[in-house]
């Protein structure tokens, strides 16, 4: 470990690993770790430690790297005098403007239809409202919970990466399709809930 350095990182995702391994080795691999970053310099004859500990301890060895070359940016900022300095504007020494801006008179709420160019700011649907119209236009619950989830999981971007402006065409463009038609009845948002509940 860097000298002075009193904290590491250590990684969410190790639970899988751990998870899987004995208590008592588990208990094993935390106290390597511990003598690792505390420069004792640990050795262990226990192959599940040793195999379960040399992907952290690469993982460390990046972090510290990171660290170091983090502190010897910030040192050699500071022997150039570190960050510039502000100048202070005043009202006396702004720009003047010949024309000024008019003050924002908009109250923002939620029921407002902002407006960008004459065009409205897309809103998302709710899961209810997709599984509703697929259920509408024929077609099955399933197919209109997958493209919510597929859409909201993707903020609202296709794959391309631009951002969905008519989710209804969206939908009809590319999930409506036949292999997702319903068999049979009709299908809305508050039968699939009930359906979900019992």
């Amino acid at each position: 470990m860097a000298k002075d350095k009193k904290s590491f990182l250590l990684y969410c995702d190790i639970i899988h690993t751990v998870e899987k391994m004995p208590t008592e080795k588990a208990g094993e691999l935390f106290k390597h770790i511990l003598q690792y970053v505390n420069d004792q310099n640990p050795t262990t004859d226990d192959l599940i430690v040793q195999l379960t500990f040399e992907p952290i301890k690469q993982q460390l060895k990046r972090d510290l790297r990171k660290y170091e070359d983090f502190i010897d940016r910030q040192r050699e900022n500071g022997k150039r005098g570190g960050r510039p300095r502000k100048t202070n504007e005043t009202q006396k020494t702004q720009a003047f403007l010949k024309k000024p801006k008019k003050a924002d008179t908009d109250t923002d709420t939620d029921t407002d239809k902002e407006n960008v160019k004459g065009k409205r700011k897309f809103k998302p649907p709710t899961r209810d409202q997709v599984i509703d119209y697929f259920a509408e236009k024929g077609y099955t619950k399933d197919s209109g919970a997958k493209a919510f989830e597929y859409y909201d999981l993707q903020d609202w971007k296709d794959a391309n990466g631009k951002a969905v402006k008519n989710w209804k065409a969206k939908m009809l463009a590319v999930w409506f399709k036949d292999e997702n038609k319903q068999k049979s009845g009709n299908i809305t948002a508050t039968s699939i809930i009930e359906s979900m509940r019992t």
